[in-house]
């Protein structure tokens, strides 16, 4: 048996765009039913969302079959959290609250196999290395994991040409709704100040040879940062595309005031 490409890297590491939908319901049926619909990936929120190492398997399993890559967000740059996700077959990750180069390089460590880094040898129970069917996984597994990290504060702002400079991170992600609360405009993620901050990291990011990234539901701000040169960009949220599609249902049969917010993020 052969091990899993990981077409999602592969794709960032020869600059074509990737379009995303985030994954908050922790529901492998719905995370199926969305990867019927073409997404290059799906996120599945392990921060926001109530998913566990126990819900995220069966969203892996129900996505595998199709073309939309899953990333799965932990809630936290934990060793023994991200060696349990990668026994379970998880191949990349979007890692949260990335402040220095150490986090980073903590980060890249904890999903690579020794003398690389510190994943834990077991793959014999592992789903990731089909219970030890696929040939050579031990030697081959380090090549397909994609490690994508987020800067989302002024502190990782302020060190992200270090980040940068750290081996084995593939991308890095700008999340605009903390970035924005902390620097001052909360709720506020299309201010001028944060977008400017933003488009100066697109950039940087993109001259350092790394893939940038974001969450970014408004149309026109998504546009805008692809046309910055953004390879991974989620569009959507499920938990938000499902209450906005019942209220707007709802509307039709009842008068209900339908609220909308463009400087949303989700």
């Amino acid at each position: 048996m052969e091990l899993f490409k990981n077409t999602f890297k592969h794709n960032l590491q020869q600059g074509k765009l990737q379009l995303g939908m985030w994954l908050g319901l922790a529901n492998s049926y719905t995370a199926e039913l969305l990867a019927c619909t073409g997404y290059d990936f799906l996120l599945i929120d392990g921060e926001h969302a109530p998913n566990d190492v126990r819900s995220v398997l069966p969203q892996l399993q129900a996505i595998a079959p199709y073309s939309s890559a899953p990333v799965v967000r932990p809630n936290y740059n934990d060793p023994v959290l991200l060696k349990m996700y990668l026994d379970i077959g998880a191949q990349s990750f979007l890692i949260p609250m990335i402040q220095n180069k150490e986090q980073a390089i903590a980060a890249v460590r904890a999903t690579r196999y020794p003398p690389d880094g510190i994943r834990g040898v077991g793959s014999a129970l592992a789903r990731a290395s089909r219970w030890n069917n696929v040939e050579g996984y031990l030697h081959k597994a380090n090549e397909e994991i994609c490690v994508l990290v987020q800067v989302e504060t002024k502190e990782a702002v302020d060190n992200l040409d270090e980040i940068l400079s750290v081996e084995g991170v593939d991308g890095v992600f700008i999340g605009p709704a903390d970035l924005s609360a902390d620097m001052g405009y909360m709720g506020n993620p299309n201010h001028e100040q944060v977008v400017k901050t933003i488009e100066e990291c697109v950039k940087k990011i993109k001259n350092a040879g790394k893939a940038p990234g974001i969450l970014m539901a408004n149309e026109q701000m998504a546009k805008h940062y692809i046309e910055l040169g953004a390879l991974f960009v989620a569009v959507g949220v499920d938990t938000t595309l499902l209450s906005t599609a019942a209220k707007s249902l709802l509307s039709k049969y009842k008068d209900i005031e339908l609220k909308t917010d463009k400087n949303s993020v989700y």
